[in-house]
Parts: structure tokens; sequence; C-alpha cells
């Protein structure tokens, strides 16, 4: 009985010795020490007086003729009608001849150079920028550079205020962002966020990788800075994404690192230089990868090859696959513009390529970009039971107008089906159909009926103006 209870209470000591030990275990660890939130009144104060509002005007008969945004193809392209700039127009007064817009802008050195938008500066006649301090001053258009949608400003002054000019490249997602603007007219309104992407494509933006925030902006903002905790600019603020005109959480800025290149053009010599290569380009899809025997989605398609260009001088073929330029990967077909726009004319430059499924080098003179005008690109019918088409030879006008040595079939109907579902349309012009040159409707019959099942295959079509792409897979089971 004594040897019990001493083991007993040995055992009782063991467990209570042991219980803290178990009840330590299971408590929760202490939470990490939180961030406090970022104070942006410094930051404010300390530029305001360097943030403008900027009020345009156009004689109405010019603000008539002002292009609207570009139509983005495609029925099911996410950017159709919602990608909006943000100046606002003031509604015409009874007898009034000109009409006021208001956007944003920026001092950028104290000897007033200003920095702000195309779309803001666009076809001004007169142009004021009013000052923190609520004084307006005459501001000079030096040059607008609408690729980018940058436009430099200058106002007579000494000693202004300037913004401090950060480095946009460092920026990274989830960074805290500052904008300044003028949102409906209402001068030195600070909104924060942060950054939710870098690099983003838009289709309104060739050259530009814009810079994706939630900060709200809203129409009057265009043209205004984006700041970092360190009250540096890192962007222009530009678009929004929206359904209805206002913000939507979806605010898109220049990196200050390509618009201050931009400036520098602009105030040498009021125009910007940017390289050519003379390719249209097409991105690569999970169907064209498979049809172009790639690995993965990747790279820049060439569509089209213009005449008497750098890419037809150096021997680039339509169905090439510019995989690196300059050492340099090409992910993504609209990395390549903005690859080629920076580089210095007359450089040459070498290129992976995938050609017919092998790889490739080849060397090309970039050339300076121009303003081109491209020409805008009866008969005997085949229909086709495969495809689920019917086309037609051309006549020798359409052949003398696509070039001679692009023959090609008219799509002159087509029904539910393979063609269909590859994205082809009526009127379209199919110069190749599996790497194989379309010379006649007969022809064109004869090549489908050899096409293999279940397995994508290219399809090289010229839509108007432009070349393009499609990937047309035949069912397993007809």
């Amino acid at each position: 009985m004594i040897r019990f209870r001493e083991t007993f209470f040995r055992s009782l000591q063991t467990f209570v010795l042991l219980l803290p030990l178990c009840v330590l275990a299971a408590a929760p660890a202490r939470p990490a020490e939180t961030q406090p939130l970022p104070d942006f009144r410094k930051m404010v104060k300390q530029n305001e007086a360097a943030i403008v509002n900027i009020s345009s005007t156009q004689a109405l008969d010019k603000q008539a003729r002002r292009p609207g945004m570009p139509e983005l193809p495609g029925k099911e392209n996410p950017y159709l009608e919602f990608f909006k700039r943000f100046f606002q127009d003031r509604p015409e007064l009874p007898g009034d001849r000109q009409a006021n817009s208001l956007g944003s802008g920026f001092i950028i050195s104290p000897d007033g150079y200003i920095l702000t938008n195309a779309h803001v500066a666009r076809d001004a006649d007169k142009i004021i920028a009013r000052l923190s301090d609520l004084r307006e001053r005459p501001a000079k258009v030096i040059g607008v550079d609408e690729l980018t949608d940058v436009a430099v400003l200058k106002i007579e002054g000494e000693n202004l205020q300037a913004v401090k000019i950060g480095d946009s490249d460092t920026l990274e997602v989830g960074e805290w962002v500052l904008a300044i603007g003028s949102p409906f007219g209402l001068e030195h309104t600070a909104t924060q966020g942060i950054v939710s992407a870098v690099g983003r494509n838009l289709p309104s933006g060739t050259y530009v990788p814009f810079i994706q925030s939630d900060v709200a902006v809203n129409p009057g903002s265009s043209g205004g800075p984006l700041f970092n905790l360190r009250g540096e600019v890192i962007g222009i603020n530009s678009q929004i994404y929206s359904s209805t005109g206002g913000y939507m959480g979806l605010s898109f800025a220049i990196p200050i690192k390509l618009a201050m290149q931009v400036v520098e053009q602009l105030k040498a010599t009021g125009e910007v230089t940017r390289g050519w290569l003379g390719v249209l380009l097409q991105p690569v899809n999970n169907d064209l990868a498979e049809a172009f025997n790639l690995d993965r989605p990747r790279g820049a398609l060439v569509a089209q090859i213009l005449p008497d260009s750098p890419a037809a001088s150096a021997g680039f073929k339509v169905g090439d696959i510019i995989l690196r330029y300059g050492g340099e990967p090409v992910e993504d077909s609209s990395q390549l513009p903005r690859m080629i726009g920076v580089t210095p004319v007359g450089k040459t430059v070498a290129m992976s390529i995938q050609r017919n499924g092998e790889p490739l080098e080849v060397k090309a003179t970039i050339a300076r970009l121009e303003a081109l005008e491209q020409p805008v690109a009866t008969m005997d019918e085949h229909n086709d039971p495969r495809l689920r088409i019917t086309v037609a030879d051309l006549s020798n006008e359409q052949r003398r107008t696509i070039g001679a040595e692009e023959q090609g079939v008219l799509v002159t109907s087509l029904e539910e089906g393979p063609a269909a579902n590859a994205g082809l349309y009526p009127d379209d012009i199919i110069l190749q159909i599996n790497h194989n040159a379309v010379k006649s409707a007969s022809q064109f019959v004869e090549l489908a009926k050899e096409l293999p099942k279940g397995r994508a295959v290219p399809l090289l079509v010229k839509r108007e103006v432009e070349s393009l792409y499609l990937a047309v897979r035949l069912p397993d089971k007809e």
C-alpha cells in the first residue's frame, strides 16, 4: 500500500510538471507586431505646390474632328468600351464657341516645365496652368507624344517648386502609392492605394508598360502624379477601367522612367524618335503554340512583313516566332514593340526565332518609325464540308492589292464549325493553311482534306490591312 502511494504521488508530480508545458505548447503564438499604416500628410504638404490644374480650350470645329478612342478588336475583348481617358469636357454654353477640358499636371523643373498627358494638351488653342496659390499662367506646348500619351508644357517662372523624380523600375506589387490631381475640377485631391501590377499591357498603350493600382482616380485626374512612399513621382495617371466613366478600382499610370525619356526628346526636338522593324505581330495562344510546335505559349508571331522594311531586308518570313530580342526573352508579343521602340536607329540587333519548328538567329538593322499609310487591305466558289466554309478565287485587282507573292482565297461565307470557331470571318483572305500557300479555291479544298483530326493547325489570314494567324482544329470525329 505504501509503495502504491509513493508511485501514485510521483506520477502525479510528473503530470503536474508536464501540464504547464502542454498548455504552453497548445497556446497560440503571439501575434507579430503590426506595421503602422502610412501617413501621407507630410508628402502632400511637400508636393502640393508642384501640382497644377490644367484647363485647355479648343475651337469646337477642332474638337469635333478629334479622333476618339480606337475600336478594339474582338467582341469578347474585356477592355472594349471601358478604357476612358479622364479629362472632363464642360458643357457648351449658349453662344459658346469653345470648350474647356480639365486635367492635371506637375512641375518637373524650377524653370517651369510641366508634365501631363497628351490627351489633355492635344489640339489646344490655349492652355492655362493654375498653381496651388490660385495664380494662373499661360502654358506653351513644348511637345506631344500620342503613342505614350505624354505631353510637356512650359510656363514662365523661376524657382518654382518641382517634384522629385523616382525610379519606376524598382516599383513592386503591394507598395503604397499616392495620387494627387483634380478629379471633376476638385483641385489638389489626394487618394491612396497600392500597386496592383507592373508592366501591364493594355490595347491602347502599345509602347507603355502601365503601372496598375487601386488608387481612386476620376475624370480630371488625368496627367497627375503617382508618388511612392519616399515622395518621389513614379508614374503619370493616364487611364481607368470603367463601365460608368468613374472609378471602379482599376487605374493605370505611365511609368515615370519611360515618360522622362520622352520628355528629353520632346524638349530637344519637339518629337520622339522610335525604332522600327516593320512586322505586324500577334500573341501566341495555347492553340497557336501547339500549331507551331512550341513547348508553351510565348514569343511574338510574325503575321505580316511590311515591304522595304528592316525585317524584309533581314530575311524574316511570315510565321516566324520571335523568342528573344537582343538577348532579352520575349514572353508576350506586346513586349516587342516597346523593345524595338527604344532601340537606337541604325543599331543591328540579333533576334532568336523559331521557323518551321527549328531555332534560328536573324539580325536586323533597326530603322526609324515613320507615319506609315498602309493600303486598305467574279469568282469561282468552292465549299469545304470539313471546315464548314465557302471560299472563292480572288480577282486580279484583289491580288494586286494584297501583293503578288500573296495569292489567297476569299472567304465568302461560313457556317458554325471549325473555321468559325477559329475566329474566321467573311471577307477574310486565307493566305496559308497548315504552312501551305493557298493559290486557288479548288486547291484550298484539296489542302483542307489533308488536315489532321484533333490537332490545331495554323491558318494565315489577311483581314483588311493586317495579317494574322488563327488556329483551326478539326474534331476527332466528324
